[in-house]
């Protein structure tokens, strides 16, 4: 059982330290590609950015609706389009901020029974971090938890850990 208040809690810890560990880091640093072909520091916290906005909407729509199907997003196109390689890091870092602590609000305020309900049909398969096979049980939690874990993944990029 997935605890959404647990999630919230460790989502936000997540965050707060890694943006204080983020704010360090000077803007050409974050504006240049890890390497050659690779998204920079600015680019990963955008597709982050991105990630946010529609976790947020499918964790909404979770809790109205018997399915977990999901419109998927094409990232390297909303990295690009964005160009956040041309912004300034530190608003990046606090945008980051700010979107993840109303997915936390909204982990935090979700019902226990959505959070653990399982749903039939699902892709998870197709727009989660971690797969889960299409016969496997899908639930809101599984999905809060790889929307942590992938948050994780691309902290550990930025910071280079």
């Amino acid at each position: 059982m997935v605890e959404g208040r647990e999630l919230a809690s460790a989502l936000t810890s997540i965050v707060e330290a890694a943006a204080e560990r983020m704010l360090t880091i000077a803007d050409e640093v974050a504006g240049k590609p890890r390497a050659a072909g690779k998204w920079s520091r600015k680019q990963i916290v955008g597709h982050q950015i991105d990630s946010a906005v529609n976790n947020q909407a499918r964790f909404v729509r979770a809790q109205m609706q018997q399915d977990l199907v999901f419109d998927g997003y094409n990232q390297e196109a909303w990295v690009r389009v964005q160009r956040y390689e041309q912004q300034p890091w530190v608003e990046l870092v606090r945008a980051w901020q700010v979107y993840n602590a109303q997915v936390a609000a909204i982990m935090r305020n979700a019902s226990q029974a959505d959070i653990d309900r399982a749903r039939f049909p699902h892709n998870l398969d197709r727009i989660g971090f971690k797969s889960l096979p299409p016969g496997g049980e899908a639930t809101l939690g599984f999905l809060m938890r790889d929307y942590v874990d992938h948050l994780q993944h691309h902290v550990a990029q930025v910071l280079g850990a």
